[in-house]
């Protein structure tokens, strides 16, 4: 028998060891930009870890497909194009002299990566429905520190840079602020899966507008009537795909489904649902709760769950539970109507009084049905975090301050509307 000589040995460990590096660099293809390039093995062993690959199995736009049928995208799409332009915008910055290190920009690439990994089903739907009192941004934190602990560290800069935590403080701003990568991949995304055009943007001349200035991220001057672009396709695609009233009252009945399916819950009635649904209807889970098994749980429920209950209790015998979970199902989704003054009580309590009449329910199973609320659109806050124009004379402004154009302003001032919900059936007998 032959003796292998140890350097051989050492030499094809080594082969190995780069064919499966080479293997995770990989390129896929996206509708919106192209072709997307993975170049950093670590960037792919997350996107293959299941808590991202579970982003696949979350709604980027809730319900929206009620409305626009081709809304069917997915946060794991959202979150690959925000890398990708998160990749542009630093090749940009630093071809201008912005020094970025190596792991500053691997770092970067994986906190907008995973900014989003702790949405729950259905994303901003049922945000506090699922678990109360955490929003999914300290939850993605929470995951990120489960990751950190797996990757043996190597998540720590960029989840110091995604808490705010770094001294080079743009670098927040490229992950959070109004003119952030999030927001330029959603509004060109949404607007593409939509179909709702008035959200389109010219991300790629906004990319190339980027620049630093005093540890600050700013906007050439030359760029501004792209940067005014965006604010009012964030305020279209707000008022004409995320506010649409259809998707508004899909996304309230949806909430309330799941609240009445915790209160049967708890009221030791057994319902159909997965394991990890069953143990947020019998739980209730806030921000102190969460720790690694519940998080593990949480990262096992997905749209899937819910739509697979819902379809269930669309014949449970509680019928509250079953006519909310038809609407979702079928589509046949409550009347809503949207006006600039307040919805009285009076109005209210006078649907409620019909509908309990009418289908013999007590009156706290009618506010399932006919509830008020108000939704809220602001396309830039000038109070906030500002964006900032670089001018030609090397001073900086604010957009609106920049800007000749007078809707702006209106722009940055925050427009509520007051919405009334109540069942179809109602309206034969109510004048509304």
């Amino acid at each position: 028998m032959c003796r292998a000589n140890p350097q051989v040995l050492l030499y094809l460990l080594k082969i190995c060891e780069t064919v499966s590096e080479i293997n995770k660099l990989k390129i896929l293809n996206d509708p919106i930009y192209g072709f997307i390039s993975i170049t950093n093995p670590l960037v792919y062993d997350l996107i293959q870890h299941p808590y991202f690959q579970r982003l696949r199995r979350i709604s980027q736009m809730g319900l929206s497909y009620l409305v626009y049928p081709g809304a069917h995208h997915t946060r794991f799409h959202h979150a690959l194009g925000c890398m990708h332009i998160m990749q542009k915008t630093i090749q940009v910055l630093k071809f201008k002299g912005v020094e970025i290190s190596e792991e500053e920009e691997n770092a970067l690439c994986i906190a907008i990566l995973l900014h989003d990994i702790g949405h729950g089903p259905f994303s901003h739907a049922m945000e506090h429905s699922i678990v109360e009192n955490i929003s999914h941004e300290n939850i993605s934190i929470l995951f990120m520190d489960s990751l950190n602990k797996t990757f043996d560290g190597r998540l720590s800069l960029a989840i110091q840079i995604f808490k705010g935590n770094y001294h080079r403080k743009f670098m927040l701003q490229l992950i959070s602020s109004q003119l952030d990568m999030d927001r330029m991949d959603y509004l060109k995304r949404d607007s593409f899966y939509s179909g709702v055009a008035e959200g389109n943007i010219n991300s790629e001349r906004l990319i190339q507008m980027f620049n630093v200035k005093d540890d600050m991220l700013v906007i050439e001057e030359k760029g501004i009537y792209s940067v005014e672009k965006f604010l009012v396709a964030r305020r279209l695609m707000y008022w004409q795909a995320y506010l649409h009233k259809t998707s508004v009252a899909a996304e309230l009945v949806l909430t309330r489904i799941l609240k009445r399916a915790k209160e049967l819950t708890h009221n030791n009635k057994i319902l159909p649902a997965s394991e990890p649904l069953q143990f947020f209807l019998k739980n209730k889970i806030e921000a102190d709760d969460f720790n690694d098994e519940v998080l593990k749980t949480f990262s096992y429920l997905d749209d899937f769950d819910i739509i697979s209950a819902i379809k269930s209790w669309q014949f449970n015998d509680d019928f509250v539970l079953s006519e909310l979970s038809k609407m979702i199902i079928n589509r046949d989704l409550p009347k809503i109507r949207m006006q600039a003054e307040k919805v009285s009580k009076e109005e209210v309590s006078a649907l409620r009084r019909n509908i309990i009449q009418k289908q013999g329910i007590t009156e706290k199973e009618a506010e399932y049905f006919v509830f008020r609320g108000k939704i809220k659109n602001q396309a830039y806050n000038k109070q906030g975090e500002p964006i900032h124009i670089l001018k030609k004379d090397r001073t900086i402004e604010d957009v609106v301050d920049a800007s000749d154009q007078l809707n702006l302003k209106a722009l940055s001032k925050e427009v509520t509307k007051y919405y009334l919900c109540f069942p179809k059936v109602l309206l034969e007998k109510a004048a509304i």
